[in-house]
């Protein structure tokens, strides 16, 4: 696998953001009440992502180091009023629906994890790549989320009535309460399929979120001296 191809499908399982370096779970846990939701705030997420990475590559030898968060963060926030924009002019009931948590991609960590651990330090194709890998396997945690807070939670899917008068909604499941146990299950799914997958290659099985310090950075953010 060449590097291109690595650094892409990496956010797809690897590090997937929420469930594997546990990353942006503050969008993850407040607007995955329906899938469409989660699809709609992954989108998002991929387009800031993706432009952020790209804008940040490319500019990366031009920002001073001491400032470089401030720059990472303008760059993020000019994106975002983008996606606010698009979204108010072709998706405003989804615009209302995700509500706050739309200006918030402009301080999620995963845009500023990638920016500063991956996008300044790589050349332009490489985070584009990364972002957009990263976006495309949030969006599709997001969107999975969702789909189990949906199902359970309303009985549908996409707005799709997929039970019968028999069902009894779980409203457990749509509540701040349930997107925690949801998210936890979901965790400990994770961790236990990758615990069997280590243990199928004679690897000794590990507790907790699969990451190291180099899918984060978040501790790099020091000023530079």
């Amino acid at each position: 696998m060449n590097r291109l191809s690595k650094e892409f499908s990496k956010g797809l399982w690897k590090d997937l953001p929420p469930f594997k370096i546990v990353l942006g779970l503050c969008p993850v846990l407040a607007v995955t009440k329906t899938a469409y939701n989660g699809l709609g705030m992954g989108l998002a997420v991929i387009f800031v992502l993706t432009l952020s990475n790209l804008l940040v590559s490319l500019l990366r030898k031009i920002i001073p180091a001491k400032v470089r968060i401030a720059c990472f963060i303008v760059v993020a926030a000019s994106l975002v009023v983008c996606v606010e924009l698009l979204m108010q002019a072709y998706a405003y009931p989804l615009y209302l629906q995700l509500g706050i948590f739309v200006p918030l991609i402009v301080v999620n960590c995963i845009i500023l994890g990638r920016a500063e651990a991956f996008a300044s330090k790589n050349p332009t194709h490489l985070a584009v790549a990364d972002g957009l890998g990263m976006g495309i396997g949030f969006t599709l945690s997001l969107t999975f989320l969702g789909s189990i807070r949906e199902i359970f939670g309303y009985g549908t899917w996409f707005d799709m009535t997929l039970t019968g008068d028999w069902f009894e909604p779980f409203a457990f499941m749509i509540e701040a309460p349930g997107a925690f146990v949801c998210l936890g299950l979901v965790l400990a799914g994770m961790n236990a399929l990758t615990n069997w997958q280590r243990k199928t290659r004679g690897l000794e099985a590990i507790e907790g979120p699969v990451h190291d310090c180099k899918t984060c950075g978040l501790c790099a953010t020091k000023p530079r001296i």
